[in-house]
C-alpha cells in the first residue's frame, strides 16, 4: 500500500502546527490570560477570512467531476458557514459587535495575502490545488483545539472554553478528517513534480496560519494608516 500524501508531508507540517500551538496567542487562550482586545481582533479578521475560505469550497464544488467529491467540498462549505461562522457570530454578540460590523471588517495585510494566495492556487490548478489550499486551516485548528482541550480547566474557561470546545469537537475533527481524506484521494498517482507543488501549497499556507496568529496577537492591520 502506497504512503498517503498527508503521511508524506507530516514531518514538515507537524513542526508548523507545534509552532502555532506554542504561539503566545494560543497559549494564552489555553490558560485564559489572553487579552480580550486581541481575541476581538481575531474574531473580526477570521470572520472575513472565512468568507474567502468558503469561496474555496465553492470553487471545489463547481470543479468536481462526481457527486462524491462535490459532497466532500459541500460538507466543508457547510461547516464553515454554519459551524465556524456561527461561533464567531456568537462571540461577536457577546462583545456587542453586530454582523454588519463583522462583515465590514477591513482584512489586514496578512489576511489579504493569505486569502489571495489560496484563491490564486485554487483557481489556477485542478481540484488537488483547491484541496491543498484548504487543508492547512482545518488541520492546524484541529491540532490546536485537541491539544488545548487537554489543558485542565481550559474547556471551562468563561472566555475561551467555547472556542476550544468547538475546535476539539467530533464535528470539527470529522470535517478535518474529510479534508485530509479528500487531499489523499486527489493526490493519488500524481507524479513527484506535482506532489512537491501540492506540498509547497500546504506548507506555505501553514506559514500563513502562524503569521495570522502573530497578526492577531499584535492587533496588526496595515503598516501605514492613510
Amino acid at each position: 500500500m502506497s504512503e498517503k500524501f498527508t503521511d508524506r508531508i507530516y514531518p514538515r507540517i507537524i513542526k508548523l502546527w507545534e509552532a502555532c500551538f506554542n504561539h503566545p496567542f494560543v497559549q494564552e487562550m489555553g490558560n485564559g490570560s489572553l487579552d480580550l482586545d486581541k481575541f476581538k481582533h481575531w474574531i473580526k479578521q477570521d470572520y472575513v477570512y472565512l468568507i474567502e475560505y468558503a469561496r474555496l469550497f465553492a470553487i471545489g464544488t463547481s470543479k468536481a467531476a462526481d457527486l462524491e467529491t462535490m459532497n466532500s467540498f459541500a460538507k466543508g462549505l457547510d461547516g464553515v458557514l454554519f459551524m465556524e461562522m456561527d461561533l464567531h457570530r456568537s462571540y461577536a454578540k457577546d462583545f456587542s459587535i453586530n454582523e454588519d460590523e463583522l462583515e465590514a471588517t477591513e482584512p489586514s495585510a496578512i489576511n489579504t495575502a493569505y486569502t489571495s494566495y489560496m484563491l490564486n492556487k485554487a483557481q489556477a490548478g485542478g481540484l488537488e490545488n483547491v484541496a491543498a489550499a484548504l487543508l492547512a486551516c482545518s488541520w492546524s485548528y484541529s491540532y490546536i483545539g485537541l491539544k488545548l482541550a487537554e489543558i485542565p480547566g481550559a474547556l471551562e474557561d468563561k472566555n475561551y472554553g467555547s472556542w476550544i470546545e468547538m475546535y476539539s469537537s467530533k464535528e470539527f475533527t470529522d470535517l478535518n478528517e474529510n479534508a485530509m481524506e479528500l487531499m489523499n484521494k486527489l493526490a493519488e498517482d500524481k507524479p513527484e513534480r506535482e506532489l512537491k507543488a501540492l506540498e509547497e501549497i500546504i506548507v506555505k499556507t501553514g506559514y500563513f496560519e502562524y503569521m495570522f496568529w502573530d497578526m492577531c496577537y499584535n492587533k496588526e492591520t496595515w503598516s501605514i494608516d492613510l
